[in-house]
């Protein structure tokens, strides 16, 4: 089978039993960086030296299907930098293949600066969203946000910390001044920090320079006062596309917040009028 084993993305004493476990008897580690695998099982105290073979975005689409096949005969160990493979970093690629092909995938849960920035921002979490790294193109990326300037769901982000405040002032610049967010730095380090505050506040004191390892979050838009007008014609088109009446107000009322019997009552004086 493949295992995607989570691995510490700061302090050592994260990396869980079974992860330990799994590297002192692992035969074959597909892995994002062997040196850094290497000073993983150094500073873990692991004796085993198992084959490590490279697995990165660049060679990643090319040795899938290899990959695959060695795992019909013997347990895959896949590793990424830090983290749990397949999120933002290699492993995607192999998985998908996997699936296809019937080879079993199972995974050694662990850290995740995703999930670890997301519990200490001080944000909802009920709903989220990982965006990963905003496009390096001014153009782009004012594009990029500009699609998420509505999305509800509180936003997780990627950021290298000599783009921090470019990022943040793009983004502000899209989502609003003060659409609150946090900036998480050097999680679970020595200098781990969480600078909380509006959007602009935040791009300003970026500007100072910042160290380290970054994930952005960013809360979700504002919910929008919903336009009875717009709701009304919305079931009306609805309507017109064949679904029923009842149907059709409780859609929209689902969707908007708006009181479905009034929407229903609102589309039937329409019809009598109308006629």
């Amino acid at each position: 089978m493949i295992i995607l084993a989570a691995t510490p993305i700061g302090n050592l004493g994260d990396a869980s039993r079974r992860l330990v476990e799994a590297l002192e008897t692992a035969q074959v580690v597909a892995a994002e960086d062997t040196r850094t695998t290497q000073r993983l099982l150094a500073a873990l105290g692991v004796a085993n030296r198992p084959r490590l073979i490279a697995l990165h975005d660049h060679n990643e689409k090319a040795r899938a299907g290899e990959l695959v096949e060695l795992a019909r005969e013997q347990d895959l160990l896949v590793l990424s930098d830090a983290g749990m493979p397949t999120v933002s970093d290699p492993g995607y690629g192999l998985v998908a293949a996997a699936a296809a092909a019937g080879v079993t995938v199972t995974a050694i849960p662990g850290p995740s600066a995703v999930l670890t920035a997301l519990a200490v921002a001080g944000l909802p979490t009920d709903r989220f969203t990982f965006e990963g790294f905003p496009p390096r193109k001014a153009g782009e990326r004012a594009s990029w946000f500009g699609a998420l300037a509505r999305e509800r769901r509180t936003m997780v982000f990627f950021e290298a910390p000599s783009r921090l405040a470019t990022t943040l002032a793009a983004m502000a610049a899209a989502f609003g001044d003060a659409r609150p967010a946090a900036v998480c730095r050097e999680l679970t380090k020595l200098h781990e920090e969480i600078v909380r505050g509006g959007l602009a506040e935040l791009a300003a004191w970026a500007e100072d320079g910042v160290r380290g390892e970054i994930v952005v979050v960013v809360g979700g838009a504002p919910a929008r006062a919903a336009d009875p007008d717009e709701a009304l014609a919305q079931v009306q088109d609805l309507v017109r596309d064949g679904l029923r009446l009842k149907d059709a107000a409780g859609q929209v009322a689902a969707a908007s917040g708006l009181s479905s019997r009034e929407l229903y009552q609102a589309a039937l004086a329409a019809r009598s009028a109308a006629r």
